[in-house]
């Protein structure tokens, strides 16, 4: 659903110059000081990055899920990490208010989520609540007119440099699974929330991830989003199923670059008196590769355009995220198989993507976690079927 062409065509321009002019010249740079440097995000700020998919009454660029789909295969084509800074304000982070928050939180937080004044992040992950994420330790107690929350959480991309955390939480501890989890806006400053040093990883260096601590911190009854206790899990649903279809356009933008420079690499190397892209079972990895960013590219757009009809996409989130993160380790493991020694070597694009995609097949769900979903909701479907 692109309403006005002519207007995204220039956003999707301005984000392709971006990406290409002033990121892509410190892909390694930034993988080398894992931090993007503070210019550079303040450059994403004035470009509007922040914001795209926050609605325009609150200050961003209210983007389809198709649109922000072509916008997400456009910034990844750098290193993840460029992506990574502003992705949860576009992202993960800013859609928990959006679908489910209510319009005082809406007016407070959005605005400064679309400037990139905050930077938010989704705290959802525990020790023993990953692919499980019903299974929240983490305790939110009702006090006076407030709550007291106490937990950790794991795994949070941005929380060492967040200013505002979607934290989710037990409020009822007498129902189990998804009831009586809740959703909680707290901004760092609360007494009591610390974040961890970012972690080390082995690859989208220069995207901090670290741990949320949260001990005894107090947020009033309005900091729960939409205002109403036990909806949290529902709200992160509504979240993760659109995140799925933005992490898999996510994946084929890397995809696509790495396509481009195999066949570049192809047709410079040479081996035996000829260039290696002569050769057929080079030519094998390289049409492989393309074949699949193309099936990936038409899942995850046809999916959005879907989503933005107001189909429930559930099933066919779980399959663009699944199929897209696959497709780019196998198209990331024949670059360097392209590449050959000098795809295993420091500094080369091949080896740097290869680390940086791994992620892709573990957050949002692993890849088996789709599959059951998958499974299930394939067989829910014909059973229902007279």
């Amino acid at each position: 659903m692109v309403r006005d062409r002519q207007k995204f065509s220039d956003l999707l321009a301005e984000v392709r110059r971006f990406i290409r002019t002033e990121c892509l010249p410190l892909e390694e740079e930034v993988d080398r000081c894992d931090a993007i440097p503070e210019p550079l995000v303040r450059r994403m700020r004035e470009t509007g990055l922040f914001g795209h998919s926050i609605p325009e009454a609150y200050g961003g660029a209210g983007l389809s899920t198709e649109e922000l789909s072509l916008v997400n295969i456009e910034v990844s084509q750098a290193a993840t990490a460029f992506r990574a800074r502003f992705g949860g304000n576009t992202g993960i982070a800013a859609e928990s208010i959006v679908v489910d928050g209510t319009e005082a939180q809406k007016q407070q937080y959005l605005p400064r989520l679309a400037s990139g004044e905050l930077t938010g992040c989704f705290a959802l992950t525990e020790p023993e609540a990953g692919s499980d994420a019903t299974a929240q330790a983490t305790v939110a107690v009702r006090e006076n007119d407030g709550y007291v929350i106490t937990g950790r959480k794991c795994f949070i991309t941005n929380a060492p440099i967040a200013s505002l955390f979607t934290v989710f939480a037990r409020t009822d501890p007498g129902k189990k699974g998804a009831d009586g989890i809740s959703a909680f806006l707290v901004e760092r400053g609360a007494p009591g929330l610390s974040t961890s040093q970012p972690c080390r990883k082995m690859g989208q260096h220069g995207s901090p991830v670290g741990e949320v601590i949260l001990e005894r911190v107090r947020v009033p009854a309005s900091a729960i989003v939409g205002g109403l206790e036990g909806q949290g899990f529902r709200t992160a649903l509504k979240t993760l199923n659109k995140q799925r279809i933005n992490l898999a356009a996510l994946c084929v933008g890397p995809a696509i670059r790495l396509v481009e420079e195999m066949a570049r690499h192809a047709q410079s190397r040479r081996q035996f008196g000829q260039h290696i892209g002569d050769f057929q079972l080079v030519q094998q990895m390289i049409a492989e590769s393309n074949t699949e960013v193309h099936a990936a590219r038409a899942l995850v757009l046809e999916t959005a355009r879907k989503r933005d009809d107001g189909a429930d996409v559930t099933m066919e989130a779980s399959m663009c995220k699944l199929f897209a993160s696959e497709a780019c380790g196998r198209i990331a493991d024949r670059a360097v198989q392209v590449f050959g020694g000098r795809g295993y070597i420091a500094g080369n694009v091949a080896e740097r993507f290869y680390r940086d995609v791994r992620l892709f097949r573990l957050y949002e769900g692993t890849s088996q976690i789709h599959l059951v979903n998958i499974a299930r909701r394939t067989m829910a479907s014909v059973q229902a079927q007279p």
